[in-house]
């Protein structure tokens, strides 16, 4: 499904080249469920972002679905990470000026779709997360693990295929951690395609494959 071949990221500062990512070589098959670990600084958030076409800065091959990634333009890969990809964040990224129901449905309006569509989709939503008893409440109403709830509802709206997950349990305590991680699971089984970065050893044990990166290289 996805593919990388000799990706690499770098940051000029006058002759000197300091590189993030070192020639990265990496596939991702259709309803894996994927853990990316290493130490702090390893690039590991960076891979993440690249995968998801946050970042174009960087040189290398790209190919979703034999798509080539690398040679499309910023609004063609924008489209495609509409199409595909749900993010969700470790800081939440949820709009604080709005509602629960109105941060899920604000992915929906992007797409086109109708009101009463979009209306039986985020119901739908709601009751999947059983938050419908949250519905009317702002971000800073609920706890942390309600948020991420909430930020994983927002992500997985639309039905993307692959859902990238940036430490998703990183501000939780252990309960909530566990509980976000049995709806990952539960997504993935349902046939969702997860990459997520993690410290965790309890979460990439949800994962079947781990693949460690350290200094900008992925290691055996």
């Amino acid at each position: 499904m996805i593919s990388l071949r000799n990706v690499e990221k770098y940051y000029e500062h006058g002759p000197t080249k300091t590189f993030v990512l070192r020639r990265i070589n990496l596939d991702i098959k259709e309803g894996e469920f994927v853990s990316i670990m290493g130490p702090s600084g390893a690039g590991k958030s960076t891979l993440l972002h690249v995968l998801g076409m946050h970042d174009s800065a960087w040189t290398g091959e790209y190919y979703l679905l034999d798509q080539p990634v690398h040679k499309m333009n910023k609004k063609d890969r924008s489209e495609l990470y509409k199409r595909f990809f749900g993010f969700v964040f470790q800081s939440y990224h949820l709009l604080d000026s709005l509602t629960v129901y109105e941060n899920l449905e604000i992915p929906l309006s992007y797409r086109n779709v109708k009101k009463a569509e979009r209306d039986s989709i985020v119901c739908d939503a709601l009751d999947k997360f059983q938050i419908v008893g949250k519905k009317d409440l702002f971000p800073n109403q609920l706890s942390g693990g309600q948020q991420q709830l909430v930020a994983i509802a927002r992500a997985i709206i639309a039905n993307p295929k692959v859902i990238l997950a940036d430490e998703p349990t990183g501000n939780l305590h252990s309960s909530q951690a566990k509980e976000i991680m049995e709806v990952f699971k539960r997504l993935n089984e349902e046939g969702t395609t997860i990459i997520q970065v993690t410290h965790s050893d309890a979460n990439a044990a949800y994962s079947n494959r781990v693949i460690k990166i350290v200094d900008g290289w992925i290691t055996d």
